[in-house]
């Protein structure tokens, strides 16, 4: 069964969501048939290799608000995170463009090793204050989840694996998807946004049901290939 999850490296709710996703997978007791990609969507296309003010100052200054509200929601979706054992620092994050961070994700995918990547560049924005856009970061945080340098270095000088990304986007934009994280299955069912481990346990479910062509109400004498 195939899932695809739209997200981004520096959406909170993404890395949320990435949890409450393992746990709903971990109760599914077909999750060894489950077969994940990740798939691209930048919340900021336009944004700068690198954002020279802080999170909270451009939160503000993006959504009219003050940098004490800003604050605020960024402490309430820190306390949302550590609920799933995860440590944000917005006051260490460094936001950039992460386009170059998608590509690397596709390269990632060749070698078996997506979500190990996604799960690094994830902690590595959100808790650790790397900067995500820039190519340096870039190449030795994902040597460290397993890729190989020479690959990622070529990759970063080069616009390898743009389409993939922009393709993506494209299927994003067709779905209807607008915001993430957003989950698909078998491009049949979805869900939208950090949802409980027991919905999207729930939507693991009723993809795999929908796997059959037919729902059998009964059974009766027949007759089969070894007789009768």
């Amino acid at each position: 069964m195939e899932v695809e999850i739209w997200s981004d490296i520096v959406c909170p709710w993404c890395y949320v969501g990435k949890r409450r996703f393992e746990a709903g997978l971990a109760g599914f007791e077909h999750a060894g048939d489950v077969h994940v990609t990740w798939r691209s969507f930048e919340l900021d296309p336009a944004a700068p290799r690198t954002r020279e003010v802080d999170g909270a100052t451009h939160l503000a200054q993006k959504y009219g608000m003050t940098r004490e509200r800003a604050l605020a929601m960024q402490q309430q979706m820190t306390d949302n995170a550590a609920a799933e054992g995860l440590d944000f620092r917005f006051d260490l994050a460094r936001a950039g463009n992460t386009f170059d961070a998608h590509r690397i994700l596709k390269l990632a995918a060749e070698h078996g090793l997506q979500d190990a990547v996604k799960e690094r560049l994830m902690r590595a924005y959100l808790t650790e204050g790397e900067p995500i856009g820039d190519p340096e970061a870039l190449q030795r945080i994902t040597e460290e989840a397993g890729l190989p340098a020479d690959e990622v270095r070529e990759l970063l000088e080069s616009d390898r694996f743009g389409e993939e990304v922009r393709s993506d986007e494209a299927t994003a934009a067709s779905l209807g998807i607008t915001a993430v994280p957003f989950f698909v299955v078998d491009r049949a069912f979805g869900t939208a946004g950090a949802q409980p481990p027991e919905l999207l346990l729930q939507m693991l479910q009723r993809g795999w049901e929908a796997r059959s062509p037919l729902s059998v109400v009964a059974g009766g004498p027949s007759c089969g290939p070894d007789g009768c």
